[in-house]
């Protein structure tokens, strides 16, 4: 089947090759976000799939962290994209979360990757750019992504709600698996999503409706939720037939069991 809105650059999945169940920032809130912890915690809870955030140091490393700056989830200060990888190596990413995750480093994105293909695990990576360097950013997480990445496994998907990071990483790799992340429905989401070459649509799960998960179907688009934490929204969300779902809760909702049907 083809898609008019969609370039003939963009993946074609005849199945979604993704788990359902998709672990927030490696672990939810059992360990702290975006360090190799929290991705080792999460899969101990059985999860295979994993979301992470990823950003550029002043001397171009890509690595873990959700915030612009670095107080909420490290002991340092200021603007993380402004320091050197070789200081933010240094800071100590668990202690804010509790002291038994006491000294866990920051990761670069390089080494989640490493970790995941070592294991068979299945990423999401969030392109989370310092403001003024989503180009960079995204150009530099597709680069990274195709220069290890083997083919024998699902590729990671690149989600970002900056359209041009994502623009950025196609240009840079226009095959890979892209996802245009929302907090807010337009007129113009969908087609905003074909014209970057989207798979998926990831939303604020409130957001989705009967109406916008068929229009998503219908455009070869698949339908992800995030951050679902209660047992009465992911029903809700499953009963609309959408194809994922991004949760804290590792805790509460097991990865076993539900399975894609082809578009």
């Amino acid at each position: 089947m083809t898609n008019p809105h969609h370039s003939a650059t963009r993946p074609e999945w005849t199945e979604w090759p993704y788990p359902f169940w998709v672990a927030h920032r490696g672990a939810g809130k059992l360990a702290p976000e975006n360090t190799m912890a929290a991705f080792r915690h999460g899969a101990h809870f059985g999860y295979r799939m994993f979301e992470c955030d990823a950003k550029l140091s002043r001397d171009g490393v890509l690595f873990l962290m959700h915030d612009t700056e670095l107080a909420r989830t490290t002991n340092g200060e200021g603007i993380a994209a402004e320091q050197d990888w070789g200081t933010l190596a240094q800071l100590d990413a668990g202690s804010w979360h509790s002291r038994r995750w006491a000294g866990e480093p920051l990761p670069t994105l390089r080494n989640l990757l490493h970790w995941c293909i070592r294991n068979h695990y299945a990423i999401n990576i969030e392109i989370k750019p310092s403001p003024g360097a989503e180009s960079e950013t995204g150009r530099a997480v597709a680069e990274l992504v195709a220069q290890i990445w083997p083919d024998t496994l699902p590729p990671p998907l690149l989600s970002s709600f900056k359209p041009q990071a994502l623009a950025a990483a196609r240009q840079a790799v226009p095959a890979q698996t892209r996802a245009l992340l929302m907090d807010e429905w337009s007129d113009g989401s969908l087609a905003l999503a074909g014209e970057l070459g989207c798979a998926a649509l990831v939303c604020n799960q409130l957001l989705w409706t009967p109406e916008r998960v068929q229009q998503c179907h219908g455009r070869l688009l698949r339908a992800l939720s995030y951050t679902v934490n209660e047992a009465e929204h992911a029903q809700r969300l499953k009963d609309l037939g959408t194809d994922g779902i991004i949760t804290d809760r590792i805790d509460l909702f097991s990865p076993i069991g539900t399975t894609h049907a082809p578009l």
